[in-house]
């Protein structure tokens, strides 16, 4: 009996640490689960490679972005459209960007509309595209020869601050918030984006030493705050309108917000989390996202944790736990830092297995609906002991993102099929646009011989068809491969809010 006491705790500890050493070993595989990955543009960190890069080239890169991402089975793109008041579309609210053409304010040659190409291309191997601008940030630096006569900087330069070696929109302005509504509007109006999506930048980091000169502002526009609150409600007012903006063209797209992943440290704010974070949204950049969730400003929220799960000051894992404690109403994610792998002082990035684990962590929550990855270079011909890990545990199967979550309803229509034809390489249905739904998608199920259909489980996806806008009959093709291994076939349509219709199954021809 005390042998047996003695050797209960040694087994737990065991297993406990198998399970947290082994990452391959969870077998938990979420049918809804957000799996992200930032495309970063400015300076060229992801695309293009290079500004001078032909558009052939512009766009094999991205595209092998794309099917990088597709075959570990990621649902959303997060791509940098607009850096430093710059435009990767036309516009006659910004120059185009010379991290796209070599030159600001020069249209790629020959001439595509970048960002309805990146979309539509996005869109058709099954991912969400989510436009992702910094408002904020004017410049990178203060060359402003390089800078197209169109810049704001030149338009306004009542606008801007100078801080840090670069220049930044006065967020007090509300000139400059009206502006950069507009900016977001003509993204929204013009483009079939699935969110609007914004990072951390808002006030900037602080830099010791230097003060941010906004007094001006502040003495015309105080109305009696301190300058902490003021800057803060700054901040808010400007999140508002652009929900506003957003929903009242199109209720559908998701405004989503990634800020730094600390919110308040203990030591300062009861609240806060048991962190020694040097910087923090509400007292340093005056940011409050735990504001912008209790009134619904935001669809979703994405903290960068971008630290190893036992980091000493910042813990992913006690972040994690925080974030989960202190979400409302929106959908969760958390941002994880693929950047750091092999590359960082902290030598748990070492371990192949910390960004599974991470994921392993996060959905151990079910709070927290997936994870978003900084940057999409780290798994592009990369790291790919780590990305096979991916692909034979966590991210095996597809997944499908959540709904908007304010936005979830029963999807009336079905699918119903009008015809199945049959040739050497594909099975090629075809589909009646329904009446009553806006379809995003069509979801294609497949049951394994002897199996039953259950949507619910994520392996049975088989694929994610996108429906144009403009279709007027819905057509898609299986090829024969996949076919091969299954017996029954079920459909289901996904709305614009991300809402799943019920399953309608499919029965294939028998063969004679």
């Amino acid at each position: 009996m005390t042998k047996n006491k003695a050797f209960l705790p040694l087994l737990i500890l065991f297993i406990v640490f198998i399970t947290k050493g082994n990452a391959q070993r969870n077998e938990h595989f979420p049918k809804n689960e957000f799996r992200g990955v930032w495309i970063a543009t400015v300076v060229n960190i992801d695309w293009p490679k290079k500004s001078t890069d032909s558009v052939a080239k512009q766009k094999a890169d991205y595209l092998k972005i794309l099917d990088t991402y597709q075959k570990l089975n990621y649902n959303a793109v997060i791509v940098q459209i607009r850096s430093v008041g710059d435009a990767f579309y036309p516009s006659d609210l910004a120059p185009w960007s010379r991290f796209l053409t070599g030159k600001e304010g020069k249209a790629p040659t020959p001439y595509y509309d970048t960002l309805e190409w990146m979309i539509n291309e996005a869109h058709q191997r099954g991912f969400e595209f989510h436009a992702w601008l910094n408002p904020y940030r004017a410049t990178f630096d203060l060359n402003k020869a390089q800078l197209s006569p169109n810049h704001d900087i030149f338009k306004h330069p009542e606008w801007m601050i100078t801080y840090g070696g670069k220049m930044y929109y006065n967020p007090a302005l509300p000139e400059v918030q009206n502006h950069l509504a507009l900016v977001v509007e003509e993204v929204v109006q013009k483009y079939d984006i699935d969110a609007i999506h914004f990072d951390d930048y808002f006030y900037p980091y602080k830099i010791k030493g230097e003060a941010f000169n906004d007094s001006e502002s502040y003495k015309k526009y105080g109305n009696g705050l301190n300058l902490e609150d003021w800057r803060r409600n700054n901040v808010t007012t400007f999140v508002k309108n652009i929900h506003s903006v957003i929903k009242n063209h199109k209720p559908w797209v998701q405004f989503g917000i990634s800020p730094f992943g600390v919110w308040r440290n203990k030591s300062v704010d009861p609240k806060g989390s048991d962190t020694q974070s040097g910087q923090t949204n509400y007292d340093d950049l005056y940011a409050d996202p735990i504001l912008w969730m209790q009134n619904k400003w935001i669809d979703y929220l994405l903290p960068q944790l971008y630290w190893s799960i036992d980091h000493k000051t910042a813990s992913y894992a006690k972040l994690l736990k925080w974030w989960s404690e202190n979400t409302n109403g929106v959908n969760l994610y958390m941002g994880n830092g693929t950047y750091k792998i092999k590359a960082d002082s902290d030598k748990k990035w070492n371990n192949i297995h910390e960004i599974p684990n991470q994921i392993d962590l996060t959905r151990s929550y079910p709070n927290v609906q997936g994870n978003a990855f900084f940057s999409a270079k780290c798994f592009v011909d990369t790291h790919r002991d780590v990305t096979q890990l991916l692909q034979s545990n966590q991210y095996k199967y597809p997944a499908i993102p959540l709904p908007v979550p304010n936005s979830k309803h029963i999807v009336i229509d079905t699918p119903l099929v009008n015809k199945i034809e049959i040739d050497s390489v594909n099975c090629t249905f075809t589909l009646p646009i329904p009446l009553n739904t806006k379809i995003r998608y069509v979801v294609v199920y497949g049951a394994k011989r002897d199996s039953k259909i259950n949507i619910q489980e994520a392996s049975q996806i088989i694929k994610k068809y996108f429906v144009d806008p403009k279709a007027t009959i819905i057509n898609f093709s299986i090829p024969l491969s996949d076919i091969d291994k299954n017996k029954a076939f079920a459909l289901t349509f996904i709305d614009f809010y991300g809402n799943e219709s019920k399953e309608t199954i499919i029965d294939l021809p028998k063969e004679d």
